[in-house]
C-alpha cells in the first residue's frame, strides 16, 4: 500500500501517518468546499498555507478553481503563494480564467498572481478561451 500525498510506501520510515493523510485530506475538500474559516483556522494552527497535494495542487489552486473567492483571499492573506504551479504547469489564476471565476481573478491579481506565469499562463488560457477582455486587463498590469 502506498501513500497517496507522496508515493512512498506507507509503512516506510519517514511516510506520513494515517491521521496526517485524512487530515489533509480534509483540507484539500475545504479548500473545493469553501469552507474558508475552517481552512483559516487550521493555516492559523500550523498548517502550510501552501500544502501540496499528489498532483501539485496547492489549497489556492483547488479554492480558485472551484470558485471561491473569500477562500482564496484568506489563504492569500496566511501566505499561499499565488504563483504556485502544480504538476500539469497551471497556475491558480490560469484556472480561475479556465472556470470564468471573476471575482477569483480579482482577488488573485490582488494577491500578486501574475498572468505570464505557468504553461499555459493566465493570457494564453484567456486567449485560447476567447476571453478577450482578460487578455486586455491581463495586458495593462
Amino acid at each position: 500500500m502506498t501513500d497517496a500525498a507522496n508515493q512512498q510506501p506507507a509503512d516506510a520510515p519517514g511516510a506520513p501517518d494515517a491521521e496526517v493523510i485524512a487530515l489533509a485530506g480534509k483540507l484539500f475538500d475545504a479548500a473545493r468546499a469553501g469552507e474558508t474559516d475552517t481552512l483559516a483556522a487550521y493555516v492559523d494552527a500550523g498548517a502550510p498555507a501552501n500544502l501540496t497535494n499528489d498532483r501539485g495542487d496547492t489549497l489556492l489552486m483547488l479554492a480558485a478553481y472551484h470558485g471561491h473567492a473569500a477562500t482564496v483571499e484568506a489563504l492569500l492573506a496566511r501566505g499561499a503563494d499565488p504563483n504556485r504551479a502544480n504538476d500539469r504547469g497551471q497556475t491558480p489564476l490560469a484556472g480561475a480564467v479556465f472556470k470564468g471565476a471573476e471575482d477569483v481573478l480579482t482577488v488573485l491579481l490582488d494577491g500578486g498572481a501574475d498572468p505570464t506565469a505557468g504553461t499555459p499562463n493566465a493570457v494564453d488560457t484567456a486567449r485560447m478561451f476567447g476571453k478577450n477582455e482578460l487578455v486586455a486587463r491581463f495586458e495593462t498590469r
